[in-house]
Protein backbone atom coordinates (compact mmCIF):
# COMPACT_ATOMS: atom_id res chain seq x y z
CA UNK A 1 0.00 0.00 0.00
CA UNK A 2 2.46 2.29 0.87
CA UNK A 3 4.61 2.05 -2.55
CA UNK A 4 1.04 2.80 -4.12
CA UNK A 5 1.18 5.78 -2.38
CA UNK A 6 4.49 6.67 -2.86
CA UNK A 7 4.46 6.02 -6.91
CA UNK A 8 1.25 8.63 -6.92
CA UNK A 9 2.90 11.12 -5.21
CA UNK A 10 5.68 10.66 -6.85
CA UNK A 11 4.08 10.59 -10.56
CA UNK A 12 1.98 14.19 -9.16
CA UNK A 13 4.73 15.61 -8.16
CA UNK A 14 6.30 14.89 -12.01
CA UNK A 15 3.35 16.44 -13.47
CA UNK A 16 3.59 19.51 -11.17
CA UNK A 17 7.29 20.02 -12.11
CA UNK A 18 6.22 20.39 -16.16
CA UNK A 19 3.70 22.66 -14.98
CA UNK A 20 3.72 26.35 -16.62
CA UNK A 21 5.89 28.64 -14.42
CA UNK A 22 5.93 32.16 -14.61
CA UNK A 23 6.97 35.81 -12.82
CA UNK A 24 4.01 37.50 -12.02
CA UNK A 25 3.50 40.64 -10.11
CA UNK A 26 0.46 41.21 -7.78
CA UNK A 27 -0.97 44.38 -7.89
CA UNK A 28 -3.50 44.44 -4.93
CA UNK A 29 -5.94 42.03 -3.29
CA UNK A 30 -9.38 42.66 -1.44
CA UNK A 31 -11.56 40.23 0.39
CA UNK A 32 -15.34 40.49 -0.43
CA UNK A 33 -17.30 38.60 1.67
CA UNK A 34 -15.88 34.96 1.12
CA UNK A 35 -14.08 35.65 -1.55
CA UNK A 36 -10.21 36.99 -1.89
CA UNK A 37 -9.54 38.50 -4.79
CA UNK A 38 -6.30 39.59 -6.34
CA UNK A 39 -5.37 41.52 -9.36
CA UNK A 40 -2.01 40.58 -10.99
CA UNK A 41 -0.21 40.87 -13.99
CA UNK A 42 1.60 38.38 -16.01
CA UNK A 43 3.88 39.40 -19.00
CA UNK A 44 1.72 42.56 -18.55
CA UNK A 45 -1.02 40.84 -18.71
CA UNK A 46 -4.15 41.54 -16.26
CA UNK A 47 -5.31 38.69 -14.30
CA UNK A 48 -7.87 37.78 -11.38
CA UNK A 49 -6.69 34.99 -8.75
CA UNK A 50 -9.48 34.42 -6.21
CA UNK A 51 -10.10 32.05 -3.78
CA UNK A 52 -12.56 31.04 -0.34
CA UNK A 53 -11.30 33.16 2.37
CA UNK A 54 -12.10 30.20 4.90
CA UNK A 55 -10.32 27.52 2.60
CA UNK A 56 -6.98 25.61 3.07
CA UNK A 57 -4.51 27.62 1.27
CA UNK A 58 -6.11 30.68 0.76
CA UNK A 59 -3.36 33.40 1.52
CA UNK A 60 -4.13 37.22 0.98
CA UNK A 61 -0.32 37.94 -0.71
CA UNK A 62 1.03 41.34 -0.65
CA UNK A 63 1.93 43.75 -4.05
CA UNK A 64 4.76 42.55 -5.53
CA UNK A 65 6.28 39.87 -7.45
CA UNK A 66 6.04 35.97 -7.10
CA UNK A 67 6.16 32.79 -9.04
CA UNK A 68 3.00 31.75 -10.27
CA UNK A 69 2.57 27.61 -11.09
CA UNK A 70 -0.35 26.73 -13.34
CA UNK A 71 -1.71 23.79 -12.20
CA UNK A 72 -2.53 20.92 -14.44
CA UNK A 73 -6.36 20.34 -15.56
CA UNK A 74 -7.93 18.56 -12.86
CA UNK A 75 -5.63 19.20 -10.48
CA UNK A 76 -5.94 21.84 -7.20
CA UNK A 77 -8.53 22.67 -5.07
CA UNK A 78 -11.18 24.55 -7.31
CA UNK A 79 -13.62 23.94 -10.26
CA UNK A 80 -11.52 25.87 -12.61
CA UNK A 81 -7.93 26.27 -13.83
CA UNK A 82 -5.67 26.50 -10.77
CA UNK A 83 -2.52 28.29 -9.97
CA UNK A 84 -0.05 27.92 -7.09
CA UNK A 85 2.08 31.14 -5.63
CA UNK A 86 5.08 31.03 -4.38
CA UNK A 87 7.79 33.73 -2.98
CA UNK A 88 10.14 34.53 -6.05
CA UNK A 89 13.06 33.73 -4.15
CA UNK A 90 11.77 30.37 -2.50
CA UNK A 91 10.59 29.09 -5.62
CA UNK A 92 13.82 27.71 -7.10
CA UNK A 93 14.16 25.60 -3.59
CA UNK A 94 11.53 23.13 -1.99
CA UNK A 95 9.76 25.43 -0.46
CA UNK A 96 5.67 25.54 0.64
CA UNK A 97 3.14 27.20 -1.55
CA UNK A 98 1.85 30.81 -0.40
CA UNK A 99 -2.04 29.76 -1.68
CA UNK A 100 -3.85 27.77 -4.56
CA UNK A 101 -5.88 30.11 -6.49
CA UNK A 102 -8.35 30.36 -9.39
CA UNK A 103 -6.94 32.01 -12.40
CA UNK A 104 -9.70 34.32 -14.62
CA UNK A 105 -9.27 36.11 -17.18
CA UNK A 106 -10.00 40.10 -17.37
Amino acid sequence: MRAIILLFAMLAAGQVGQSDKSTITVKQSSVSGDVVVITIQEAGKPFELQCTKNAPYCVVPQAGDYVMVRLPKNHGYYDCANVELYQKSAAEGNSDSLGQYCINDK
